[in-house]
């Protein structure tokens, strides 16, 4: 009875830390551009948080520099279905490009790209399913809430999916 009530505890838990999202809970590498951080170690720990939570991995290329970038964070910030359905999709992994830190060694296992910010799906093993421009999911130079979440949708993990 007790493991019973342990396990539901564990599923409300669960599903209580996925449905709310705050900016304080998620890690490091998930709230900003840091030169200073070692992306394979956070590539490591976001493998390990996706496997945990069956979420695949959004790998998101920009930096601090970046207009556009600014521009994405403030579109997800400002809407919290938005926010919400990213973190509930995802594990966001952002990785710094900038003349301070390239990345370059990490990034050259990616596919080309051709403007920042950019970003790449990949399932919980690291394994990068797509590659996605974000100029596709503007609209008359805004971002468009109706093609984010048609993109998060489209690759969110399906159950289905478990090895």
């Amino acid at each position: 009875m007790l493991r019973i009530a342990a396990v539901f505890i564990l599923l409300i838990w669960a599903n209580v830390d996925l449905r709310k999202v705050e900016a304080a809970e998620l890690p490091a590498y998930s709230r900003h551009y840091d030169p200073a951080r070692d992306p394979f170690a956070d590539g490591r720990a976001a493998i390990e948080l996706a496997k945990n939570t069956q979420r695949r991995i959004l790998i998101e290329v920009g930096g601090n520099w970046c207009k556009w970038c600014h521009v994405l964070d403030k579109f997800i910030k400002n809407d919290a279905e938005i926010e919400q359905a990213l973190y509930q999709t995802f594990v966001v992994l952002k990785v710094n490009v900038s003349d301070e830190n390239s990345n370059e060694k990490f990034l050259s296992a990616f596919p080309k790209n051709l403007g920042y910010p950019h970003m790449y799906v990949a399932d919980m093993d690291g394994k990068v399913l797509h590659s996605q421009d974000t100029a596709a999911f503007l609209v008359n130079l805004k971002y468009s809430k109706v093609k984010f979440l048609a993109f998060l949708k489209r690759w969110k993990f399906k159950e289905n999916e478990k090895k």
